[in-house]
């Protein structure tokens, strides 16, 4: 499966480095992305690979 590749838009609190970064989903074993009940979503960054959990509406799909 494809790893679907995301903008992070951030917010006013958001580290300007992460701003506009590229990310990918976090996955369970069963193929599906990892999402909080609040719309949250886990994340790795591509650039620092680092996993963090951030708002799902700030997510953009890229093609």
């Amino acid at each position: 499966m494809p790893e679907t590749q995301y903008r992070y838009l951030g917010d006013r609190h958001t580290a300007n480095s992460l701003k506009g970064a590229v990310c990918v989903a976090v996955r369970n074993p069963a193929g599906k992305c990892i999402r909080g009940r609040n719309g949250a979503m886990l994340v790795r960054f591509v650039e620092n690979g680092q996993t963090t959990v951030v708002i799902g509406r700030l997510l953009r799909k890229l093609p």
